[in-house]
């Protein structure tokens, strides 16, 4: 059975049609997100870095909150392993899925560490990231045979680090996308939440109506 990459996942949690444009596109990576992506590998000159040198990255906070913000992922037992990971940019094949793992953090069993480049919740991680993070531990436990109980997540433009558990509702929903993903062979339904079509780059092909300017005005 195919092995679907680590970022159709992400995608079909977001959006299955979305899913079904993009598969056969080739998407090139934004200079942006390669550069915001690479902060996550230089946690120790940033968090020396002066206000004026954080202002000339680029960063989606104010210098003194991104300074805080990392800070605070100091506070991790896995802070030296996320600085300094044992590997990095690694494809890994599991039972289902595969994909590049950001960081794989060394210790007793290996940890995933998967790096977004936009902007995080408030709390916790937003659902198709979470579902990438969970396919990056089970295809590291199933290369590794060893379990993997939970993974990180990191924001490298707002300086933040969060622990995911890969709890059993977790799993649930990766299973939940995995079947999703698999069966898709034609366009699925549109999504009743329209807020996700805004920035969608496939609006033309889907068809769907988003909110212009003047409906949110009112007019």
């Amino acid at each position: 059975m195919t092995k679907l990459p680590f970022s159709e996942l992400e995608t079909a949690a977001y959006c299955p049609r979305k899913l079904y444009y993009l598969r056969g596109d080739e998407l090139e990576i934004p200079a942006i997100v390669a550069e915001r992506r690479q902060l996550a590998f230089e946690y120790d000159r940033l968090l020396d870095a002066s206000d004026a040198e954080l202002a000339d990255l680029p960063l989606e906070v104010p210098p003194a909150q991104f300074r805080a913000n990392l800070k605070r992922a100091t506070e991790f037992d896995a802070w030296d392993r996320l600085r300094s990971p044992e590997t990095r940019a690694k494809l890994v094949e599991g039972k289902d899925c595969r994909g590049i793992v950001h960081k794989v953090l060394g210790g007793d069993s290996p940890i995933p560490s998967m790096v977004f480049t936009g902007t995080p919740p408030e709390t916790g991680v937003w659902e198709p990231q979470s579902v990438r993070a969970v396919a990056a531990a089970k295809a590291l436990s199933w290369e590794h045979e060893r379990a993997v109980e939970h993974a990180f997540v990191e924001y490298p433009a707002h300086g933040i680090v969060r622990r995911l558990r890969l709890s059993t509702r977790r799993k649930a929903t990766y299973r939940r996308v995995l079947r999703t993903a698999r069966a898709l062979d034609g366009p699925p339904p549109r999504l009743h939440n329209r807020s996700k079509c805004d920035a969608c780059e496939y609006r033309a092909e889907c068809g769907v109506k988003t909110r212009t300017l003047r409906s949110l005005l009112g007019g």
